[in-house]
């Protein structure tokens, strides 16, 4: 029977490999982001460390916007890899939720997450899309989706249904992303440390724009 650190090690491997050569910011240091901010947040929230390094690892293991909007590839790759790691039905379960349900989706997702581990696993990832970093992969992610930076002519969106958000997802210039989620990410958080650390974050792409649109107006 494996140990959960030789689970970890190989789960790591497997994730490693199978996101390398992913492009957009979902690759395999965004993973790595993310195990790291979910470390940090369970140093002061608590939670099981195991549940969480290896939800952490397989949130994004296919995200749903590189698969043709199929929202069960994820899951399933998850469950399968868990199944043949002979982890527990019960830690198995809760990483599973993790995967399925961590997606912001435009705002559409309304699912609670249901242990404190998806929690944090879940403002991890959110706080990987906020900041420096943040502004970095929302270019990243409107290139290899084939977006335009800005038009002014089209406006934000907020969206009542997962289908129309995914619709409209390539048509919509990355810039209006900040507006339709990043910028919504701080209010969304967990936990306290998510909430702080979101804070700072959301306020360097406050500062950003404000320079962007000044830029763009000829303003400096």
């Amino acid at each position: 029977m494996k140990s959960e650190s030789q689970i970890l090690a190989q789960t790591r491997e497997f994730v490693k490999t199978k996101m390398s050569n992913d492009a957009g910011g979902h690759d395999w240091w965004h993973v790595a982001r993310v195990v790291g901010n979910a470390k940090t947040i369970a140093e002061t929230e608590g939670g099981d460390k195991f549940v969480i390094e290896l939800g952490a690892l397989l949130h994004d293991v296919a995200d749903w916007k590189f698969h043709d909007g199929d929202v069960t590839a994820g899951p399933k790759i998850a469950r399968d890899w868990l199944r043949e790691m002979s982890v527990n039905d019960s830690i198995a379960d809760k990483v599973t939720e993790i995967v399925e349900h961590i997606s912001f989706r435009g705002g559409t997702n309304k699912h609670v997450m249901q242990t404190l581990e998806a929690e944090i696993v879940q403002d991890a990832d959110r706080l990987d899309a906020l900041g420096a970093i943040g502004i970095a992969r929302v270019f990243a992610v409107g290139e290899a989706l084939g977006k335009t930076i800005y038009n002014p002519d089209i406006p934000p969106r907020s969206y009542d249904n997962f289908k129309a958000y995914r619709n409209n997802l390539k048509d919509s210039p990355t810039v209006n992303h900040f507006y339709e989620k990043l910028l919504l990410l701080k209010d969304k958080m967990n936990t306290s440390t998510g909430r702080s650390m979101a804070e700072y974050r959301h306020g360097y792409m406050e500062g950003y724009l404000k320079e962007f649109f000044a830029e763009w107006d000829g303003e400096k």
